[in-house]
């Protein structure tokens, strides 16, 4: 009998597992998307959602690092609104480039590659002298996060059963929240030290995004991209190794080889386009708009103690990314968006108008945080049910 590590792909020590886990008893055959969840199954998803974990966590830090380097480096405010919002830029570069390029030439590149990028990038901020430097820095690890986020959901997608392929991709905002609140307590340890703190703050970014680096080394190639370059063999070989000789992949991956990415904008596709990309566009900007400068929004509305608020409301999003993990199942995903950008646009309204100060502002504010951390759950839904295979 042959094994393979528990978070490795090599097949070495230390941790041997039995090939073809939770499936080799059964001998007869049995389509990819119809297996029961197995140990290969949770390794993947435990990359995938270590990576979100890390991707909360590398853009959570900044919104506290800036307080410190707004009188170190003497930012302007134009400046700083660069440096907290320059990962945003690479974000959409990397999505749309990265993405495009492992069409091409694998997912399993890509997936090893954008953390990599992450890595230095986030190690190189330590030294940065400049906010010009850090900008550039946090432009690569924007570049980075937009490589992961197209091809870790689409490996995620493509190597899961349709079973469990709705949970494993709508708990991506779960675990992303859950780095984006560790952001905060790291910010609200490291700000109260010495006035250089800020560089081992967004340096540490580096230690997780390096794990997860290495533990992506060996990854296997997605079987269904494989099929669709016409590469049956490797494909059907992977799907041996890591699942059993009885599994079958489905012929109706073949279908998409020949998609381009105008394929997204002709007439079938276009207005699901248009629907993601609204979506996506009109919960990102509210939630880093307002999360990146919540230390300063919670002196405005008149907590004294601003750190320890920020930390708590940080906290308010876990709340919420569990909540909304049980209404996307409970309620239909067209009623719970709808629904929660409403009230999401309600809260925001009352809350400009409120005075500076008023003891409503804040609670307005705990709703609105626990309802945009709850519709986040859509994110890694609504793509996947809007364009198929």
């Amino acid at each position: 009998m042959t094994g393979r590590c528990l978070f490795g792909f090599s097949g070495e020590k230390p941790f041997l597992l039995p090939d073809n886990e939770g499936v080799k008893m059964n001998t007869s055959p049995v389509r990819m998307d119809d297996l029961p969840l197995n140990r290969f199954h949770c390794r993947i998803a435990a990359l995938t959602f270590g990576a979100h974990l890390t991707d909360g966590y590398v853009l959570g830090v900044i919104g506290y690092a800036i307080i410190q380097l707004t009188p170190a480096m003497q930012l302007t405010p134009f400046m700083a609104g660069m440096i907290g919002g320059s990962a945003l830029l690479g974000l959409f570069l990397g999505s749309l480039v990265l993405g495009w390029i492992s069409d091409h030439i694998g997912r399993q590149k890509i997936f090893t590659f954008s953390f990599l990028l992450i890595t230095l990038a986030s190690f190189l901020q330590f030294f940065a002298t400049t906010p010009e430097h850090l900008i550039g820095l946090r432009i690569l690890i924007g570049i980075g996060l937009g490589g992961d986020y197209s091809v870790g959901h689409t490996l995620l997608a493509e190597f899961s059963p349709r079973r469990h392929r709705g949970i494993l991709l709508g708990a991506f905002s779960v675990v992303w929240t859950v780095g984006y609140v560790l952001a905060s307590i790291a910010g609200h340890h490291f700000i109260s030290e010495n006035p250089e703190a800020w560089r081992w703050l967004l340096a540490s970014a580096a230690l997780p995004a390096l794990l997860i680096t290495l533990l992506r080394w060996g990854t296997p190639e997605s079987p269904r991209w494989l099929l669709r370059q016409g590469r049956f063999a490797e494909a059907h070989a992977i799907v041996h190794r890591y699942f059993g000789p009885h599994v079958l992949l489905g012929d109706e991956v073949v279908t998409a080889t020949h998609k381009h990415i105008k394929t997204l904008f002709s007439s079938r596709y276009w207005r699901r386009t248009a629907f993601n990309s609204v979506f996506f566009v009109c919960l990102v900007i509210p939630w880093f708009v307002i999360y990146t400068w919540l230390p300063t929004i919670a002196q405005t509305i008149g907590l004294e103690d601003a750190l320890t608020a920020s930390l708590m409301l940080n906290a308010l999003l876990i709340v919420g990314a569990l909540l909304g993990l049980v209404l996307t199942h409970l309620l239909a995903h067209r009623k719970f968006l709808l629904g929660s950008f409403l009230l999401l646009a309600a809260t925001l309204v009352v809350m400009a108008c409120l005075p500076s100060g008023s003891s409503l502002t804040l609670l307005l504010f705990v709703l609105f945080s626990t309802t945009i951390s709850a519709v986040s759950n859509l994110v890694g839904i609504l793509p996947a049910e809007s364009f198929s295979y």
